[in-house]
């Protein structure tokens, strides 16, 4: 009896830290990667052919690396840039460690769901700010994003979930988190039951963020209107 209820009081423990490891690796990850990928999306967008600042080389240019990162998959791109996570937080595993392939790896991401959002708008919103004098900056900060800040913040949620399963992944090679919980104490354990309770915990917070992201975008809408 003692020992079933030691167990279940162990497994609950690990179940909790693995999950706050998860949720600090994603939080962080996806406040960085629109730190980098706002901007990197707002300048694919203003550098398109016809908008506001027009340069086909730097919209080429920026357009083909982001391209670049994003084919290579995560898990790949999570061995690649070992020795880079080494040289910025001294270490390749654990929490603080993934945060440096997740980021990275969200940062194309962003930028071309930020670009998807930013091009929605309508071409005369922006035609009407340049005629009243407004320059490029103006044009982005008083149309253009505060005109996709419900798509925007649907971008986020979709950013945040997607980053949830790259943490799953990296906990394969010692990333910490829920897929660290799942590979070691569940899949080479043959503990089936740590396996499933870590997809249910999974399955849980994407719902929780997609609820909160479209609850957020909602409210934005109403808003503006």
């Amino acid at each position: 009896m003692f020992d079933f209820l030691g167990a279940n009081a162990w497994m609950a423990d690990k179940v909790l830290l693995a999950t706050w490891e998860s949720i600090y690796m994603v939080m962080i990850s996806t406040v960085l990667s629109y730190l980098v990928g706002l901007p990197l999306g707002v300048i694919l967008v203003a550098t398109s052919e016809g908008h506001i600042v027009e340069n086909k080389s730097v919209n080429t240019v920026l357009g083909s690396i982001v391209n670049a990162v994003r084919s290579v998959p995560f898990i790949i791109f999570l061995i690649l840039i070992i020795p880079l996570t080494r040289l910025i937080v001294g270490t390749p595993i654990g929490t603080i460690a993934s945060i440096v392939p997740l980021t990275l790896a969200a940062i194309p991401f962003v930028a071309r769901l930020v670009e998807t959002s930013l091009k929605e708008i309508e071409w005369g919103l922006i035609e009407a700010a340049l005629s009243m004098g407004a320059n490029a900056w103006q044009v982005i900060t008083k149309v253009l994003l505060p005109e996709a800040m419900p798509s925007l913040s649907l971008g986020v949620a979709i950013t945040t979930i997607n980053l949830v399963g790259y943490s799953a992944m990296a906990g394969i090679v010692g990333g910490g988190g829920l897929g660290t919980l799942a590979y070691y104490y569940g899949y080479q354990r043959y503990e089936n039951g740590i396996m499933w309770i870590t997809v249910i915990v999974l399955v849980v917070l994407v719902q929780l963020v997609q609820m909160l992201g479209d609850t957020l975008a909602a409210k934005i809408s109403n808003k503006r209107m």
